[in-house]
């Protein structure tokens, strides 16, 4: 087996398999100890159950890399934002502050986040060390949505708002740069071998501001994780063509297809990176051989090249694990 920071560093073409939310919500064993635990910041910052979380899915249908149980709101946390969860609606978070960035210590921060590096420690020395362990952050425009209030409730932008905090926005982009950077090489530290970097609203900027809030973030990112020797995974849901412009414009080990993307169109324009997912995860909830046809055509789309099988997003709540498996199962087996 070659993991994934070798196949990333190397573009080597072999067999790896995991999934967004691998750890969450459609498995009963996380359902039994999220019950038991009702706040999930602190959830967040419970080491032990933390990396036990992580470890379910391992343990179930032995995955090819571990992804830490967290969240990308663990860094407005951090910078001391208020964070609760309403049901069906998401995250709810506090009035943003401007000196919960310029007043923060980088110290601080990270000391507050200790809870999530020890859970990696505790994970990597329980996950057999051919298996990747893989870290994560949000982009600084998708933390910038969170932490200003930017969506509306039907995930639409809210332009009013928008447009009257442009100045602000820039400032976040720009002053979370140093926190993001240092919440990664904290978790490298602790045993993360790759990160992957989600920003899950790309597709949400308007297109004039597509380089200023998207691309440029993120490839200083990019850039620092190269520097570091970090191998990195970027997802720009969203983007559509723009996928190839940001490709070429931040470079990163590894991107991160979104399932309104055509497979055939990204091996076209998409180049020098390392393909992953995108196949539909609502596809989980058909017929196994709706499942399995769509599979195929990823499979087929990219056979002969470096591919990490995975998803356009992360796995529903009401997906059945036996339908996870089963797919897994397929995958291992496929040789055409």
């Amino acid at each position: 087996m070659t993991n994934l920071k070798n196949i990333l560093v190397n573009k080597i073409s072999c067999k790896s398999v995991w999934f967004m939310r691998q750890a969450g919500r459609y498995l009963p064993e996380f359902r039994k100890i999220r019950k038991e635990n009702k706040d999930f910041i602190k959830l967040c910052l419970n080491s032990e159950l933390s990396s036990e979380i992580t470890l379910q899915p391992i343990k179930r249908f032995n995955l090819d890399s571990a992804i830490i149980f967290s969240d990308i709101l663990m860094v407005p946390y951090a910078l001391g934002q208020n964070i609760t969860f309403e049901k069906n609606k998401g995250p709810k978070l506090s009035e943003f502050k401007s000196d919960t960035l310029i007043n923060n210590k980088k110290e601080n921060f990270s000391q507050k986040l200790s809870p999530v590096y020890r859970a990696i420690e505790i994970t990597r020395d329980k996950l057999e060390k051919n298996k990747s362990l893989i870290c994560f952050i949000g982009a600084p425009w998708t933390l910038a949505i969170y932490m200003l209030g930017l969506k509306k409730d039907d995930n639409n932008l809210d332009l009013d708002k928008y447009n009257s905090n442009k100045r602000q926005i820039n400032k976040i982009i720009e002053e979370l740069n140093m926190f993001l950077c240092a919440h990664i090489e904290n978790q490298i530290n602790a045993g993360a071998d790759v990160v992957q970097i989600f920003d899950s609203w790309a597709g949400l900027i308007p297109s004039n501001d597509v380089k200023n809030f998207c691309y440029t973030p993120n490839k200083r990112i990019v850039d620092f994780c190269k520097r570091k020797k970090i191998p990195t995974i970027c997802f720009p849901k969203g983007l559509k063509e723009n996928y190839e412009a940001f490709n070429n414009f931040v470079k990163p080990d590894g991107i991160n297809l979104d399932s309104i993307l055509d497979p055939l169109w990204a091996k076209k324009k998409l180049k020098n990176v390392v393909f992953q997912g995108g196949l539909n995860p609502k596809i989980l909830l058909k017929k196994n051989e709706d499942i399995l046809e769509l599979a195929r055509k990823y499979l087929k789309t990219f056979k002969d090249i470096p591919y990490i099988f995975n998803l356009g997003h992360g796995l529903l709540p009401e997906t059945d694990p036996v339908k996870v498996e089963m797919l897994v199962n397929f995958y291992r087996n496929h040789n055409e």
